[in-house]
């Protein structure tokens, strides 16, 4: 009677154990492969390949703010560097970039980081344990 009893615990237990774990992968699966929506808001970087002037980057200020999409623009004269946020269901940054060369005819160029810059900017250390745990289950899946 006791063993039964025992058995019926750890049974409990075990199956507790593993609803959770499922609850936590599907959890885990739904939250890192987010879709953009109408509230989803992207950022880009456009890098110019000549001296822009203070009067330049206005123009490329005021062009880029009048896309559909474009939400907010910020110039740097010094760097040479517009970036841009944007709404990705409405516009495209490659898009944007390409047009703004067409139209204004500056040699801009989209940045795109390489995948070691996009692996050191990401907040989770390669060493803790929620993105052991991550990387774990993602390479499950």
């Amino acid at each position: 009677m006791k063993n039964k009893r025992i058995k019926q615990i750890l049974l409990a237990a075990a199956g507790t154990t593993l609803l959770l774990a499922v609850a936590l992968v599907v959890h885990i699966v739904m939250v890192t492969r987010p879709k953009a929506d109408a509230s989803t808001v992207a950022m880009a970087r456009i890098d110019f390949k000549q001296d822009m002037s203070q009067q330049d980057g206005d123009k490329v200020t005021a062009w880029l703010s009048h896309q559909p999409g474009v939400d907010h623009v910020l110039f740097n004269a010094q760097t040479e560097t517009a970036v841009f946020s944007f709404y990705p269901v409405r516009a495209s940054a490659d898009q944007i970039a390409t047009d703004l060369r067409s139209q204004l005819h500056y040699n801009g160029v989209r940045y795109m980081p390489d995948q070691k810059a996009l692996k050191g900017g990401c907040p989770v250390s390669d060493h803790s344990l929620s993105y052991k745990i991550y990387s774990t289950i993602k390479n499950i899946l």
